[in-house]
This record gives C-alpha cells, structure tokens and sequence, in this order.
C-alpha cells in the first residue's frame, strides 16, 4: 500500500518535474501576419540586409516576391545589391569554407526554417520570434553573444544594433552532490551571472534538505536597451521577419487557404444534393 501511494504521488508530480528538469526556454507566441502584405516587405526587406549576408534561401526566386505586392522595380532598386538579377535565387556570395571557418559550422538554409523549427513547444514561427528576441552578451563564446532559446549557439546577435544588448542574464541550476565513492551526499545550487557586457561569475551554495527538483530552470534575460528600436518596435520588426520566413516557406498557403475553402462549401453542397437525390430515391422503393 505504501508502494502504491508513494507510485501515485511520483506520478502526480511527473509533469512538474520534467517541466523543471528540462531547463527549456518557454517559447513566445509569434503574431500572424501571414496575410499582412506591408508587413510581409519590411521583413523581406530585413531578410535581405540581415540574414542573406550569411544564410541562403534557395528555393525562392526574388521574383517570387511579387506576390507580396511588390514589383520587378521595386525588387531591383530595394533588395538587389551585389548584380544579381530578379529571377535569380537567393543565395548568399558566402563560401562554405568560410562560413565553416568563422562560424564552426556552415549556417542552414533559410527556405523552410520555419516549418522545421515546428515542435511540441511551438510552432516553428513562436520558435524563432523567442529565439531572435533572447540574445545575450556572453563573452565566453567566440561571437560574444549566446541565446537563451539555443544554447551555445554560433550565430552572433545580427540584430543587436536594433535591439541592443540585454542588461545581463541569470542562469539557476541544482546539482545532486556525491562523495568519492558515487554516494549521495546533498545538493548544490550554481547560479551562473552575465551582466551587461557578458562578463560571467558563479556562485554555488549547499541547499539544506533532502528533496529539490535536480535540473537547470530557463534563463532569466534582463531588458534589451542601447539599441535604435525600442522594445515594441523591435518585436515587431522580428515579428515582421519571422511572418515572411513563414511565408516562404510556403508562398502558395494563403492561395491553399482560399481554394480550401471553396473546396470544403463544393462537397458541402454535394453532399447535401446526394442526400436529398437518395432521400427521394428509397421514397419511392418504399
């Protein structure tokens, strides 16, 4: 019996825990503006000053923004800088080589980034609206910067001159502590510090008792300030980026979404006449 209770209470408690033990960043929700035509341009427009320097897009076309609402002249004169051509696809000049050699790994394609960053947590559009809100200054990486979505990360904050640099961040993990022979000898509770210029220090401290959660708590980021943007102008410049990466991941979707429901009202009505045609039909077998 008192194996059954003990049984029941883990249980209870399962979720709690694993919510506490997996040291997951909650991801925010991004807004929607896939159907937001002003909006799906500024954040083609970021996409090309900010990300194509680094990241290609190779399954679209410039000239595929023209269903966006802008021209071949538009396209030209705003988003072609370096000779390419309005029919040409995205890609950056960067060599794999370099991007390798400076960045340790060569940065993914951008095409349907949204869709693969979907998962349990989120959506893969909540995934990057956290992950490009949640920089940090860490001056233990090579780039300077480290991400509380994507820990480690090798891409440097690009938007930092935007957003500015966060005014420190605040790491709280709790560690079982064993004795030389592998016994459990009490917990200890590491709180690692970056403040505002990435600066890192720790502290660890013996916690009394016998029950704590073992395991790293999300990251707690401080307000961003030094940038051009305020903090809701900022949001939604990414929230403009991350409704076009989303966008190009699938261009056709609001024409898919429209067709869909036109689709849905023909078999409506269909099945609608089927029913009335077999109604009438066993009326006069009966």
């Amino acid at each position: 019996m008192k194996l059954l209770k003990k049984l029941i209470a883990v249980l209870a408690f399962a979720p709690a825990m694993v919510l506490a033990n997996s040291g997951s960043f909650p991801l925010d929700h991004a807004p929607d503006r896939s159907t937001d035509l002003p909006a799906l341009q500024n954040g083609a427009k970021l996409f090309v000053n900010y990300c194509l320097n680094c990241h290609s897009a190779s399954a679209m076309r410039y000239n595929r923004l023209k269903d966006i609402g802008l021209t071949d002249e538009q396209i030209r004169q705003n988003l072609l800088f370096t000779g390419e051509k309005v029919g040409d696809l995205m890609k950056t000049t960067m060599s794999a080589k370099d991007a390798k050699e400076w960045f340790g790994a060569v940065p993914p394609d951008l095409s349907v980034i949204a869709r693969a960053k979907a998962s349990g947590d989120g959506t893969g559009a909540d995934w990057i609206y956290t992950y490009l809100r949640t920089y940090y200054r860490d001056q233990t990486r090579p780039t300077g910067w480290n991400n509380a979505v994507f820990e480690n990360v090798g891409m440097p904050h690009v938007l930092w001159e935007l957003q500015g640099a966060k005014r420190g961040a605040t790491a709280v993990e709790v560690k079982e502590v064993k004795t030389a022979d592998g016994k459990a000898n009490g917990f200890a509770e590491t709180t690692v510090t970056f403040d505002e210029q990435g600066n890192r220090s720790e502290h660890t401290e013996a916690l009394a008792g016998e029950h704590h959660h073992v395991g790293k708590e999300p990251i707690k980021l401080g307000l961003a300030s030094g940038g051009t943007m305020s903090r809701l102008e900022y949001d939604n410049a990414v929230g403009d980026l991350v409704a076009y990466l989303q966008w190009m991941g699938e261009p056709a979707q609001n024409t898919r979404r429209r067709l869909g429901v036109w689709v849905l009202l023909f078999l409506a009505t269909l099945a609608t006449l089927a029913w009335r045609l077999n109604a009438s039909y066993w009326k006069e077998v009966k």
